[in-house]
């Protein structure tokens, strides 16, 4: 019981830690000048998809509410 309950500790201790260090990037279609939040930075070699905006947000919340404002100040 008592190794039952450890083992729940350290998966929960695990899945958390994963969550919490998720970042989110927006990113913008080089062809199309569409945006997009993804949770991947782009590599220094992609060549569709391109970063924009600050380096990388802690909540999804916080990059979907600045994608619009921020592609918006990319394409003027």
């Amino acid at each position: 019981m008592l190794k039952k309950i450890a083992l729940a500790a350290i998966v929960a201790a695990i899945s958390t830690s994963g969550a919490l260090a998720a970042e989110y990037y927006v990113v913008q279609e080089k062809a199309t000048k569409k945006c997009k939040v993804v949770e991947t930075r782009p590599s220094a070699t992609e060549t569709t998809w391109i970063q924009i905006g600050p380096a990388a947000f802690k909540t999804r919340e916080e990059a979907d509410k600045q994608v619009t404002v921020i592609c918006k100040e990319k394409m003027n």
